[in-house]
């Protein structure tokens, strides 16, 4: 037993001295490399690291919707103002009995108008119209077309003068000559508030002449600060009027040559002005 103990002592020694022989010759080895020795039954920890999640700042496209601004015309109500409604003065036809056994009756409103026809008394007639500043009426028969004019006083009316329509005598239609042209030479002069009015000549054939004025002069002159209508017949070739003045409407008058078939186309007078 002491032998077999002798005998392991004697091969540990002889290890010992081998190995230091060993690390005397090579004392660095040339790969040092170290083996990680395995770790018997430990269990391998692993980390998972969860995702944290990162806010990412993530630049999504937007897609922005522009708006086009399509004008539709609008159309605004314009309030076009509504005229006053004119005032139309209704006139009545009246009727009337002549008052006197005869009556002459013109072609315009006064008697130096040319003869028309005549009227015997106790005729009922229609009245129609009227010239207020010669106070002629214009009268036909009954539903007749062939009217003429006799002055108002020869007339008994049957209503109110004031309801007959007034005429301008401007729109009175006169017969016109066929065998003479108008009068020449119409001039005026003025001498104050006096106008006189002159013209040439005008020779009539024997047979045409009217008997009547053969000249007719229709004026419009300014008196007590309103126009009036003047008509006046002429046996001469001249004829005069009173024209003040203060009269808004201005002075005016034309001439005519008469013969029985009707009258020559009018001339207008040259009036002269106040300050002349």
């Amino acid at each position: 037993m002491q032998n077999l103990n002798f005998f392991f002592r004697l091969i540990k020694i002889l290890s010992s001295v081998t190995l230091l022989l060993m690390v005397a010759c090579n004392p660095f080895p040339n790969n040092p490399t170290a083996t990680p020795k395995p770790l018997l039954s430990s269990p391998t920890t692993t980390d998972t690291l969860s995702p944290t999640s990162t806010a990412s700042s993530t630049i999504t496209p937007t897609i922005t919707s522009t708006a086009t601004l399509t004008f539709t015309p609008t159309y605004t109500q314009t309030l076009t103002p509504t005229p006053s409604p004119t005032i139309t003065a209704t006139y009545s036809i009246l009727r009337g009995e002549v008052n006197v056994a005869h009556v002459s009756c013109f072609y315009g409103p006064h008697k130096s108008y040319l003869y028309k026809y005549g009227l015997v008394g106790g005729s009922n007639l229609e009245i129609i119209g009227r010239n207020i500043d010669t106070n002629y009426i214009e009268i036909r028969a009954i539903g007749g077309t062939n009217p003429c004019w006799m002055n108002s006083e020869w007339m008994n009316i049957k209503g109110d003068l004031d309801a007959i329509q007034p005429i301008n005598p401007e729109d009175v239609v006169l017969p016109q000559s066929p065998y003479y042209g108008p009068l020449s030479g119409v001039s005026a002069i003025r001498d104050g508030e006096t106008v006189t009015i002159s013209w040439n000549f005008l020779y009539i054939s024997p047979g045409k002449d009217s008997l009547q004025f053969p000249y007719l002069v229709e004026a419009w002159t300014c008196r007590d600060g309103k126009l009036i209508f003047s008509p006046t017949g002429s046996w001469t070739n001249t004829t005069s009027f009173t024209d003040q003045s203060g009269c808004e409407e201005k002075s005016h008058a034309r001439v005519y040559g008469v013969e029985k078939h009707g009258y020559t186309l009018p001339v207008e007078v040259p009036w002269p002005s106040i300050s002349e």
